[in-house]
């Protein structure tokens, strides 16, 4: 039976665990829905000795930088496949135009991802590099609710995206197919502004969409307005080509659908 160890059991981590269980892989974790503590060495190192395939979704250190899951127990792997959730905030800003898996990597915001990327990289694992996530109880509908929902006058501007259960459906294609090492970008097809997000949202919740105001009017945090320093397209049509992949939800349209 394959057995898929798992670094960081979270949101999407999660989702793929639920769809390797239901092809009857054993998954064992850690994070917090799993049942290891990242801390306790020997539970661990005596997981991976019986492992398949090994995934981490931890990202890097914020104080350090460093990558906790290689400088702990890089030397303690032993399967032959590995695969890490990475960021499409590799590639930094691109001026709205398209990136690709060939793209630069490390010149953005992201110098500590793009460390971890690299160093993965070498390792021979897969890299499946995301967008902005949403899905079940993350998007666009609670922020609406809370009132925390912006438009922000920003012509041009453009994110890509993904849905958490097209994530699960692209690492379990990089696990079950005979795909090659290297990285993989997992968003959907239509690369949009956040504007026309919170717009189709509110259309769906017959609401009225929130007032447009600058960037300075929004008052946001330094990460948010970090996000909103770098504008690119994420082309999937490797991930598409090479391991087979579709998104279930192609455009944010499907998506938000799918979460009323």
């Amino acid at each position: 039976m394959p057995k898929l160890f798992i670094f960081g059991l979270g949101y999407s981590a999660g989702r793929i665990a639920r769809e390797v269980q239901s092809l009857g892989w054993e998954v064992v974790a850690t994070g917090s829905e799993g049942k290891l503590s990242f801390d306790d060495r020997d539970a661990v190192v005596a997981e991976l000795a019986s492992a398949t395939h090994v995934l981490s979704s931890v990202p890097p250190d914020r104080e350090s930088g460093l990558d906790p899951v290689l400088s702990t127990y890089g030397h303690d792997f032993a399967p032959a496949w590995y695969g890490y959730l990475s960021s499409t905030g590799v590639y930094g800003d691109a001026g709205g135009a398209w990136v690709d898996e060939s793209s630069p990597t490390g010149t953005g915001r992201r110098s500590a991802r793009s460390d971890a990327d690299r160093l993965w990289l070498e390792l021979g694992a897969r890299i499946f590099r995301l967008p902005g996530i949403y899905g079940p109880g993350r998007s666009i509908f609670e922020r609406i609710e809370e009132g925390k929902a912006k438009r922000i006058d920003l012509p041009g501007q453009v994110f890509s995206r993904i849905h958490v259960d097209d994530i699960a459906s692209g690492v379990v294609a990089g696990l079950t197919a005979s795909a090659p090492p290297g990285a993989y970008n997992l968003g959907d097809d239509l690369p949009a502004s956040q504007n026309a997000v919170v717009e189709e949202a509110c259309a769906l919740l017959g609401v009225a969409p929130p007032p447009l105001i600058s960037l300075e009017e929004a008052d946001l945090s330094p990460m948010a307005r970090g996000f909103y320093a770098e504008n690119r397209r994420v082309a999937n049509l490797k991930a598409k080509r090479v391991l087979r992949w579709q998104p279930r939800y192609p455009t944010f349209r499907e998506g938000l659908r799918s979460l009323l």
